[in-house]
């Protein structure tokens, strides 16, 4: 279940709030909840009841497009830093980034360290502050930590992060307001084509 935190409606949970019955069911049934946050799909509110009720994601995706590269999403570690910030344990976040999603796609030897196998890694470091992270309906939640990037290594070469260190908060009030039609037109320049 793709967008398992969505907003209502179309949500898990009804419009009061509260989770729907057929989401327990539906964990119950081994249906793997994957978060897919990107420009439309992920709610605090929405993921706040899911986590009380222990309904956390198994999978922690982002669905990062040309219409959400300003945000909310943003990136990956963007993605598992906000659920850190809603209490989810570093640990789970970790395992619902790697390991989970390399299980539900049948290919457990990616998303794991062991002798012999693939060893690409994401070398992370928590980094302390005070982050703003953006949900899709624009709601605000702060947090004393994210998660950054060192670099990767790829068959066995170091790939230092060499992006621009923002603040979320930052990126995203740029574009708060911008329809996905701007962006488009952001990115692809004027249309080329008369109608």
């Amino acid at each position: 279940l793709t967008h398992c935190f969505r907003p209502f409606p179309n949500a898990p949970v009804f419009a009061s709030g509260t989770v729907r019955p057929d989401m327990r069911l539906a964990r119950e049934r081994g249906v793997i909840f994957d978060i897919g946050h990107g420009m439309g799909s992920f709610d605090f509110e929405v993921a706040k009841a899911m986590l009380a009720e222990g309904l956390a994601p198994d999978v922690i995706s982002s669905d990062v497009h040309l219409y959400c590269v300003d945000g909310p999403a943003f990136d990956m570690l963007v993605c598992m830093s906000k659920l850190m910030a809603l209490g989810m344990p570093l640990v789970e976040v970790l395992r619902a980034a790697t390991v989970n999603p390399a299980q539900a796609i049948a290919r457990p030897e990616l998303g794991a360290l062991k002798v012999g196998g693939i060893g690409d890694v994401a070398v992370l470091r928590l980094q302390p502050g005070r982050f703003t992270f953006v949900d899709a309906v624009g709601a605000s939640l702060v947090a004393d930590q994210r998660l950054v990037s060192n670099g990767i290594a790829i068959a066995g070469k170091w790939w230092p992060n060499e992006a621009p260190d923002h603040d979320e908060t930052e990126r995203f009030e740029a574009h708060a307001h911008h329809t996905h039609v701007d962006v488009a037109a952001r990115h692809l320049g004027p249309s080329k084509s008369s109608f």
